[in-house]
Parts: structure tokens; C-alpha cells; sequence
């Protein structure tokens, strides 16, 4: 008897939902810990049979539990969280690990399930880089904020905001410091200029990192050579969440999956529209809006367009605009390229 069952995963234990192999009565349980060790002991039951599929939730730790029910023969499958909710219909009672395993199992079982695409491991050792690139850039900013909020909470004179670029305006930040502000002033902003430092250490050594897997994959390879104001990391990412056959049915689905798509009006949403929708990666929307803010320079292919939308709204608009012509673009390349530009170049 064919096996389709479901797997909701949790910090301390994986709750798993399937039919028996004999009887085909539902059996339901837990693997705890949620680790890969225990997670590949209980799978060992189902060796050497080819009609065994289990589907998890696309939550935190679905990575490690993909490659060990794959390792193990069984076919894996990744729903869509989103998606997924929307299938379990109006929300009447709190949602459990029992419950998120039959809900899986069901959606599998009747061809149902919404599925997400397992990339490649180096695609997600692409993205790791990328996530941690992102996350120590925005602490960057957070520190060197919160040094301008000391300053000017105790009076200092104001310093322009590429001071701590270069070794002049880190003297004049010192001498302010030792001027203008109390002593314990003085430990924030000497603390905070010691984290910087080393966040910009390890931003360099990432950042190197990237530029090595954007020269060796082949969509970055072309996006960054036919899209201006894409460099390697920027198609790096755009490669890693965009690239794959079918991966888009059109480009509009893109723009939406970025999370760049104005909401709208609906009667089943407390939100307000025309607001971006801020789904989907932060890295690739984040990544696009600074390509996005190339075409104000006069040079840009697309500069009109950009001082056009300027002018009728603002520049954070016109970004954003660009922004998703980009995607487009992109999607629609990567769709030329199919699943070749996920191979190494």
C-alpha cells in the first residue's frame, strides 16, 4: 500500500502523520528530539520501498528534514506555509503538531498540497551567505545609528553621515565624544565603534565569499551582464530565489513572491491597501531596491523613467518601480535559462 504522509515540524520534536503499511489504519506520533540523528532512525523503517512520500511545512528546520527523508529514499515534499493555512479553511480551532500532520497528510494524499521547490544544497548554502550578509549589514546601520542618537541626545555637534568612513571623520567622532559627552556617553559610542568594527571585518570576509559563489553560477553570471545596476551579489540572489524551470508561470508572480506588489482592498483583510505586500525574502527585496536606486543616475538606461516617477511621487517610488522591472527582467531570463542557470559556470 502506498505510503503519503505529513510531518509538522517543531523546535522539540517532529509530529508525523501516515497511513500503516498493512492495515492502512493512520498512525501518529512524535520524533523527539527534532534532530537529524533521531529523525534518520525512524525513517530506517521505511528502506528500501519506492511509493513512501511525506510532506513538512516550509518552517524553520524544513532544510535538514528534507535531506534526511531524501537520504532515506523517501520522496520528500514542501508545502507552502502560506498556502497551506489557506487550504486548512477557516481557523475554529488552535492548530497542534497532530493536526498540522493529518492536514499535510490530506493535502498530499488528494493532490492537494502546495508545493515549494526544494532547491539545490549550494543554492541554499548561497542563500545562508546571503541571509547573513543582509543581517550583519542591517546591525551595521543599527550601531551607526545609534552613535548619531548619542550624539545628539547629549548635545554633541552633528556629524555628516560618512563619518566613520574614513580616518579623519573617526577623529573628529573621538574628539566630539571626548568634548560633548558624559562618561558613560563615552563608553557607547566607544562600544559601538568596536562592534562596527568587527561587523565590517566579517561583512568583508562574507562579501568575499559571495562574489566567489556569484563567479562560479551561471544565472548570476548573466543577470549581472545584462541588467544594469545588478551586481554579482544582487544576481546572486536574484538567481537563488528566482532561477529554476517552471519556477514562474509569469513574471507578475515574481514581482509578488519579492514581496514588491501593491496590496489592495479586501474584505477578508484587516490590512490597508497600497502598501507593499513584504512577502517573500527580505535579502531579494532588499537586494532588487538597491538596484532599483541605480537609475538615478543620469547614465542609467532607464533614468527618464525614474525622474518621471520622481517628480509625481518620490524618489522611494521610483526605486521601487525600478525595482520591479528588474524582477521581471530577471524571471524572464532565468526563464530562458531554465534550470541551466543553477549549474556552475
Amino acid at each position: 500500500m502506498p505510503i503519503a504522509g505529513g510531518l509538522d515540524i517543531h523546535r522539540k520534536q517532529i509530529t508525523f502523520d501516515y497511513p500503516g503499511t498493512v492495515t492502512g489504519r493512520v498512525r501518529r506520533g512524535q520524533v523527539t528530539p527534532a534532530d537529524r540523528e533521531h529523525l534518520r532512525a525512524w525513517l530506517a523503517r521505511f528502506h528500501g520501498r519506492d511509493d513512501v512520500a511525506f510532506a513538512a511545512g516550509g518552517c524553520t528546520g524544513w532544510r535538514y528534514v528534507a535531506e534526511e527523508v531524501a537520504a532515506a529514499g523517501v520522496a520528500a515534499h514542501l508545502a507552502g506555509p502560506a498556502d497551506t493555512a489557506v487550504a486548512r479553511g477557516r481557523k475554529r480551532h488552535a492548530r497542534t503538531g497532530r493536526t498540522g500532520g493529518r492536514h499535510l497528510r490530506m493535502l498530499l494524499a488528494g493532490g492537494r498540497l502546495p508545493q515549494c521547490r526544494v532547491p539545490p544544497g549550494r543554492i541554499l548554502e548561497a542563500r545562508a551567505l546571503l541571509e547573513t550578509y543582509h543581517d550583519l549589514r542591517a546591525e551595521h546601520t543599527a550601531w551607526v545609528q545609534r552613535i548619531h542618537a548619542v550624539l545628539f541626545h547629549q548635545g554633541a555637534p552633528a556629524l555628516g553621515e560618512g563619518t566613520l568612513r574614513t580616518g579623519q571623520g573617526l577623529a573628529a567622532l573621538r574628539a566630539a565624544a571626548a568634548d560633548c559627552l558624559s562618561p558613560a556617553g563615552q563608553l557607547q559610542v566607544a562600544t559601538a565603534l568596536e562592534i562596527t568594527e568587527a561587523l565590517e571585518t566579517r561583512l568583508h570576509a562574507v562579501r568575499h565569499e559571495l562574489l566567489d559563489a556569484a563567479r562560479h553560477l551561471a544565472g548570476a553570471k548573466v543577470l549581472a551582464a545584462r541588467l544594469y545596476g545588478v551586481g554579482p551579489v544582487t544576481a546572486l540572489a536574484m538567481t537563488c530565489w528566482l532561477a529554476g524551470a517552471d519556477r514562474f508561470s509569469s513574471s507578475r508572480k515574481a514581482v509578488r513572491f519579492a514581496g514588491l506588489d501593491i496590496t489592495v482592498w479586501s474584505s477578508d483583510r484587516k490590512g490597508p491597501p497600497g502598501r507593499l505586500s513584504r512577502q517573500g525574502p527580505p535579502v531579494l527585496r532588499w537586494a532588487v531596491y538597491e538596484a532599483g536606486k541605480t537609475h538615478a543616475r543620469a547614465s542609467a538606461p532607464d533614468h527618464a523613467y525614474y525622474a518621471q516617477v520622481k517628480d509625481r511621487k518620490n524618489s522611494k517610488r521610483a526605486a521601487l518601480s525600478e525595482a520591479r522591472k528588474i524582477v521581471r527582467q530577471a524571471c524572464h531570463i532565468l526563464t530562458e535559462l531554465g534550470d541551466d542557470a543553477l549549474t556552475a559556470a
